[in-house]
């Protein structure tokens, strides 16, 4: 391959201060300014989880059923992941302060709607409207940090804090699911309304916008991609209970992937390509956003497990069971701050790649669980060696993924980096989750004859029932057992594809915004 020069920020595309004038490097109010970036990141993130624990209590006040529940998940998480491609590149020719600011305002009106839904279609609606809020806002968000923070240390350190919060705000989305279902499912929807127009005030002041660059949106590219991955996650999700060989589970499979095939060659061809292959072309971008897409699917799915495992096997209540993430939280913000420390010193290969071996472990250690398993000795020391492995992660990969993107591509940059993450979320999920159906009814059906004996042996009713509550436990069990396997699978490709594939070093890191070479 023929040497490239890059140089991911040239003078004339910095952002220029809405009150100063200066440019994005010299700007005054980095600190509040972070603050504000994060503060609506951490929302973003959070609400891809917040929901989890009040499943329940939305499935009964709204009359869900159990196969339309996950896609009170699922309408976030797709219309996110496949929309932020152009949530970005909006950004960079509209203005990324410009649409990060209508990004969170319409997140808090979404949520708004959400929380007063008396309906199973307007709750869907709204967290369709979250998805498409949360796809303007994320990119733009990462971007601002690219453009608005010097390369080396005071961007590695943003970056720190950027990637403490993507990372930690799961977790903490499940801790507060739990504090405010006790009080009411609604209240999970409403904390988001304050939170972002206040971000939305005080952007105006903090921000500064950035300079506009020319093009057109991609509208094809944005449909195609997305009704494509609709459709792939549909057909999977459709094989939990229908069967991989039925006639719709594999149209949908199959249509999804002749869309995001039809998604690919549109953007080949396209001038004004949402996802320009430039930004793929480079080994070590590449790499990381493939392993991204892996680690989100290990992510998603973790925390959907445990969250019912813990309340169903174990019989925890909502709030114990958010409290129970806690550690997950504090072990990946301190893996963060450990890998922003590393990052000077040691290539990103060799951080990224031994968080994925603990991952691996974790998940491991998750695929041991029994009916009968207790948190202190079961739960934590692999929450926490799981934690520990995701921060490690997301650090180096969060500043390889955008590291030599020219400023007008900052935008779309960042934005595939979060389309990788919530698009590995939604299809890992999906197929964990069927791999997990499947292999609970295979261990229903073993456990079903005891039932036909308790009862032809003249047990009462209350004692069949009682029967029928420990197998549906055991096979639950048993099913979310064999998904953590998988995922143990999947953070150990990811390991050995980041110790392979990740090549840049430390130093063009540390001198991102420079010239930087590459081959």
């Amino acid at each position: 391959m023929s040497e490239e020069v890059i140089n991911a920020d040239p003078p004339e595309g910095r952002p220029v201060d809405a009150e100063t004038g200066a440019g994005a490097h010299g700007h005054r109010n980095l600190g509040i300014a972070l603050a504000l970036i994060c503060m609506a990141q951490l929302m973003v993130v959070l609400d891809g989880t917040i929901v989890n624990i009040a499943l329940p209590h939305i499935k009964d006040a709204l009359g869900f059923t159990d196969a339309s529940l996950p896609w009170v998940v699922n309408a976030y998480a797709l219309a996110f992941g496949g929309l932020l491609l152009l949530g970005g590149r909006i950004g960079d020719i509209v203005g990324r302060r410009k649409v990060f600011i209508i990004g969170v305002v319409l997140f808090g009106l979404a949520s708004f709607v959400g929380g007063i839904a008396q309906s199973e279609s307007v709750l869907l609606a709204s967290r369709i409207l979250q998805g498409i809020a949360a796809a303007a806002a994320s990119p733009n968000a990462l971007a601002l940090i690219t453009t608005t923070f010097p390369a080396g240390k005071e961007r590695n350190r943003a970056m720190a804090v950027y990637a403490a919060m993507s990372g930690a705000g799961a977790a903490v989305g499940l801790i507060l699911g739990g504090a405010l279902t006790e009080a009411s499912w609604r209240w999970t929807f409403f904390i988001n309304t304050p939170i972002g127009l206040i971000v939305a005030v005080l952007a105006f002041r903090y921000l500064g916008e950035s300079a506009r660059q020319t093009g057109k949106f991609d509208l094809p590219g944005a449909i195609t991609g997305t009704v494509g991955l609709t459709s792939l996650v549909y057909g999977l999700t459709h094989a939990a209970t229908d069967g991989w060989g039925d006639t719709w589970t594999l149209i949908f499979i199959l249509g999804g992937l002749a869309l995001i095939g039809a998604f690919l060659a549109i953007e080949a061809r396209s001038r004004h390509a949402l996802m320009p292959f430039r930004i793929l072309a480079n080994r070590t971008r590449g790499v990381s956003f493939f392993v991204m897409l892996i680690v989100g699917a290990a992510m998603f799915s973790m925390f959907y497990f445990l969250g019912i495992f813990v309340q169903s096997i174990m019989g925890y209540s909502a709030i114990k069971t958010g409290l129970s993430f806690l550690p997950f939280s504090f072990g990946i913000v301190v893996a963060a701050q450990v890998a922003s420390a590393l990052v000077a010193r040691v290539d990103p290969r060799w951080i990224s790649g031994a968080g994925g071996v603990f991952v691996a472990a974790g998940m491991f250690g998750f695929s041991r669980l029994e009916v009968d398993s207790t948190y202190l000795t079961h739960l934590l020391p692999y929450i926490l060696v799981l934690s520990f492995g995701m921060g490690l992660i997301f650090v180096p990969l969060t500043l390889t993924a955008v590291s030599g993107v020219a400023n007008e591509d900052s935008g779309v940059g960042s934005a595939v980096l979060n389309t990788v993450q919530q698009i590995g979320g939604a299809v890992g999920l999906a197929l964990l989750g069927t791999i997990s159906t499947s292999a609970i009814k295979d261990k229903f059906a073993e456990l079903a004859p005891g039932l036909q004996k308790a009862a032809e042996s003249g047990q009462s009713p209350e004692q069949i029932k009682q029967l029928q509550g420990q197998f549906t436990a055991l096979a639950t069990t048993h099913g979310f057992t064999r998904a953590f396997i998988w995922s143990a699978f999947l953070a150990l490709g990811a390991a050995l594809i980041t110790l392979v594939g990740l090549s840049i070093k430390h130093k063009d890191l540390a001198n991102d915004g420079q010239p930087v070479h590459m081959g």
